[in-house]
């Protein structure tokens, strides 16, 4: 009888938002439905349709992701991700690096997530579960600060699991995804890909990548100027149509994922378009 109390408190003790989460198939592969009414204009704070998220382009390669149920979540965190007072529920920085991390984040905010290896040398190992969205991690290594070297984990490609979508956010990738690496990330249906050639991965390998992981929607992001992103483009447009919306937001959701493998370019304006 008191085994079967405990159960009973444990299942209310449960947050009510656990159970929203509709469940992702980041490692069971499934295939993506057609259609292409995938992006939307829409400002940060605009209330979405069940089972849709919003990804915003603030720079760099910071992006905001919203949910549905109000959770909001910032990649390659650096202090600031646009003009808006709401502070992020959860905070993702990949690299230990000027432009993609804070060492002085808000402490209000609930969940920071570093992505590099500790003092000790562990990698970093995150699973939060906030009831409707999940954020997990896998490492990779990086190029020492004199290029000749190696810092194992000293990267994370994070991953968002919501609204049945699988989002992965490459971070500051220096080297292609061992086997070992591609299984932990599993299916998925938007990645966020560094496309500067050089700081990060180099086209050809970068393209690889994202032919290996065949995404429904990839963003570029970590590009320095048109040119840069220009030559990602015109090397990955054979294997993937690509989509210039014009605002530097989308809303997506697992029933309107592209049939075919689309690059969506997205513009840094900041989390609000100014043309909204």
């Amino acid at each position: 009888m008191t085994r079967l109390i405990v159960f009973i408190l444990a299942l209310f003790a449960l947050p009510a938002t656990a159970q929203d989460r509709r469940p992702s198939h980041c490692i069971a592969l499934a295939d993506a439905a057609p259609g292409m009414a995938y992006v939307q204009r829409a400002s940060f704070g605009t209330p979405l349709p069940d089972h849709t998220v919003r990804l915003s382009f603030a720079g760099h390669a910071t992006f905001v992701i919203e949910t549905p149920g109000g959770l909001v979540a910032a990649t390659d965190y650096t202090g600031f991700i646009g003009p808006t007072a709401r502070l992020p529920d959860v905070v993702t920085m990949n690299n230990a690096h000027e432009t993609h991390f804070t060492a002085f984040p808000d402490p209000d905010i609930p969940h920071v997530l570093q992505g590099w290896a500790d003092r000790t040398g562990a990698p970093a190992d995150h699973h939060v579960d906030l009831g409707e969205m999940l954020v997990r991690n896998v490492p990779t290594d990086v190029r020492g600060f004199d290029r000749a070297t190696v810092r194992p984990n000293g990267n994370s490609i994070f991953v968002f699991e919501v609204a049945g979508l699988c989002i992965g956010h490459l971070g500051h990738l220096h080297h292609e995804p061992t086997l070992e690496q591609y299984a932990a990330l599993g299916r998925l249906d938007v990645v966020m890909a560094p496309v500067d050639g050089g700081l990060t991965l180099d086209l050809s390998t970068m393209i690889r990548v994202l032919t290996r992981l065949r995404s429904s929607v990839v963003i570029p992001m970590h590009w320095f100027g048109q040119s840069s992103l220009e030559r990602f483009l015109a090397g990955i447009s054979d294997a993937f149509a690509v989509e210039r919306p014009g605002t530097s937001s989308l809303e997506v959701s697992l029933r309107s994922l592209p049939s075919r493998p689309t690059v969506v370019v997205l513009q840094p304006r900041g989390v609000r378009d100014p043309d909204l």
